[in-house]
């Protein structure tokens, strides 16, 4: 291994793991520690890196890794549903930001091809920082942060013909587009999205029952860049392939696997990215000219924010939402720096007006959580009686939106799990189910049974698969080892919540009751049924049968209790069992109000059921 690579590779996961904490103590969020942290290690800063273009390269994998999990939490029917704000939003802000920004241009001398490029280029905001700034605030499913998703993918979209036209208007007729490159394009994405669904689902089906979780994180791995890839070599934006892939498994039965999968190389990833843009701010550009740079900022600011509070007010959010969004998106764009760098090679670009504008769209990105954080703080001392109105109506509308969110949680549908999944649809109760076994998964989905794979046991699965939001864990799998592995992750990461578990035996069960889990011997319910039908079948009435099993199932459960206390000491607990048998025949012979029923014939096994 080169030792100058490591060396590098050292600096930067210890400068992000000591800047990262550091400002989110502070509350200045991870996004800012990480471009700090870029700056000061960059070449304007220490000198650790001569260039961040490398790095920058890279790093871009996060990028792609977070559109493609972002794709994930978009079905095909929920983008359907999103195509007014995607193509209506963020058409209007792309084309009176680039109107304004070009006209702006045009009166600095630029030339109007130049003032079209720039102003298109500095009209798209960093889906990377946008995205990240409001996973941070857990704001991805509020008004604001929906419609600033909207516009994100639609900017995503325009970058690729912008790329195109850089050459046409730059006069190189060599690198123009032609018929076939367009074709190329449109037939690369109608194979990914006509021929995706089926041999990706397939694929992960096949992995799956490997049983091998390596395998299948290098199989989640191989779709998200080998679709990246292959988009690339068409013409198109990898980000653009990699959030298809997302969004063609986001209603799979692996969505929340590849989701726990994805997110830790991911979160790297694009801290990576986002430390390789601090070290592209050029500081001795901006120490050359304050004024300048910081006049370009503020215009930018400016303009992009006046622009998107009236989208967001057209679009009917509340005043405070489509405050939000104008802070949230009024920054430069990670993609301005590709446009500014092939613009200079056409030639549409001088060398100091590109320096510049690099500098304009790294200062605002670096801004950009800053001033997020002083816009929420200013909403934040509105009056009392104008907060108090808007928290209750947001508390009606994230009511509702909680009314849809699954609060229940049944980990393995096996035979156990399945009957309480069937009860909870019966009665329209939101639920989410996860299963180990492939083969489990594909049968019950082709019933109609919505449930995804994965192991329960994982931590980061649990937390994809939304356990923050869930009251009630059912923990139904079969092995009892895996069966209190799983209730020990969710009752050290859940404390308050309520564990329901399937229980083998006494023994499974003591154990589950030393984590806090309430748990249900298996065998025990279907038992006692039996038990009932058998007295009846041989004379006893009806409701005495049933009176007598209700008085044996209240016993049991009282001698679960006290063997519980002493379950680690066996002569203890042998010694309990004959005195509860023995009571439980004299319980039995007291009941003079019917006749007496035939003796059990045996103590369900105290120490085996």
């Amino acid at each position: 291994m080169n030792s100058d690579g490591l060396e590098l590779a050292l600096v930067l996961m210890l400068a992000a793991i000591v800047a990262v904490p550091l400002f989110k103590k502070l509350g200045l969020g991870a996004v800012l520690a990480y471009l700090v942290t870029g700056v000061v290690l960059g070449p304007d800063g220490l000198g650790f890196v001569s260039s961040g273009d490398g790095i920058l390269g890279a790093a871009e994998i996060g990028v792609v890794m977070l559109l493609f999990v972002i794709g994930l939490e978009l079905s095909p029917a929920r983008l359907k549903l999103m195509r007014r704000p995607v193509f209506g939003s963020g058409t209007v802000q792309v084309l009176a930001t680039s109107l304004v920004l070009g006209g702006l241009l045009l009166l600095d001398d630029f030339h109007w091809r130049s003032a079209l490029i720039v102003g298109v280029a500095l009209s798209l905001s960093s889906t990377a920082i946008g995205l990240q700034l409001l996973s941070e605030r857990k704001a991805m499913g509020s008004d604001y942060g929906q419609l600033a998703f909207a516009i994100l993918l639609f900017q995503d979209l325009i970058a690729i013909p912008l790329l195109a036209a850089i050459p046409l208007l730059g006069g190189r007729h060599h690198d123009t587009l032609e018929w076939q490159d367009a074709a190329r394009a449109i037939g690369a994405l109608a194979i990914v999205i006509l021929c995706g669904r089926f041999v990706l689902r397939h694929l992960f089906r096949v992995v799956a029952r490997t049983r091998m979780p390596e395998v299948f994180t290098a199989t989640a791995l191989l779709v998200v860049l080998g679709t990246a890839w292959f988009m690339e070599k068409a013409g198109l934006s990898p980000s653009l392939g990699a959030f298809l892939a997302g969004v063609l498994l986001a209603d799979s039965e692996f969505r929340h696997e590849l989701e726990s999968q994805i997110e830790p190389f991911q979160g790297l990833l694009l801290g990576l990215f986002f430390i390789a843009v601090g070290m592209g701010i050029d500081l001795d550009r901006v120490a050359a000219e304050p004024w300048l740079i910081a006049g370009g900022v503020a215009i930018l600011l400016v303009v992009k924010f006046s622009l998107l509070f009236g989208i967001g007010r057209l679009a009917k959010l509340p005043v405070r939402s489509a405050l939000m969004l104008g802070t949230l998106l009024w920054l430069g764009g990670e993609f301005a720096f590709v446009v500014f760098q092939e613009a200079q090679r056409a030639r549409l670009l001088g060398a100091a007006n590109h320096d510049r504008l690099v500098a304009i769209v790294g200062v605002s990105m670096a801004l950009t959580p800053l001033l997020l954080i002083g816009m929420q703080r200013l909403l934040a001392r509105r009056s009392s009686q104008q907060r108090q109105s808007a928290d209750k109506a947001r508390e009606g509308r994230y009511d509702t939106i909680e009314d849809q969110q699954p609060k229940v949680l049944i980990a393995g549908m096996g035979r156990f799990g399945q009957i309480v999944a069937r009860l909870l649809t019966a009665q329209h109760i939101p639920f989410v189910a996860l299963e180990h076994n492939p083969e489990t998964v594909e049968d019950l989905r082709r019933f109609g049974s919505k449930l995804y794979y994965g192991d329960p046991t994982r931590s980061d699965l649990l937390r994809a698969a939304g356990a923050d939001a869930i009251g009630v864990f059912v923990v139904a799998m079969d092995d009892p080892e895996t069966n209190i592995r799983a209730v020990r992750l969710i009752r050290r990461m859940y404390p308050q919540a309520k564990v329901l578990a399937r229980a083998r035996n006494r023994q499974h069960a003591w154990k589950l009751m030393d984590l806090g889990a309430e748990p249900f011997r298996e065998v025990f319910g279907s038992s006692l049924e039996m038990g009932e039908q058998v007295l009846e079948a041989l004379g006893v009435p009806a409701a005495t049968a049933r009176a007598h099993t209700e008085r044996f199932r209240e016993h049991d459960e009282q001698l679960l209790r006290r063997q519980y206390l002493i379950y680690d000491d066996e002569a203890a607990v042998i010694q309990t069992a004959k005195d509860a048998r023995a009571d439980l025949m004299k319980l039995f012979e007291a009941d003079v109000s019917d006749p007496p029923p035939p003796a059990p014939a045996a103590d369900p096994a105290a120490k085996a059921d």
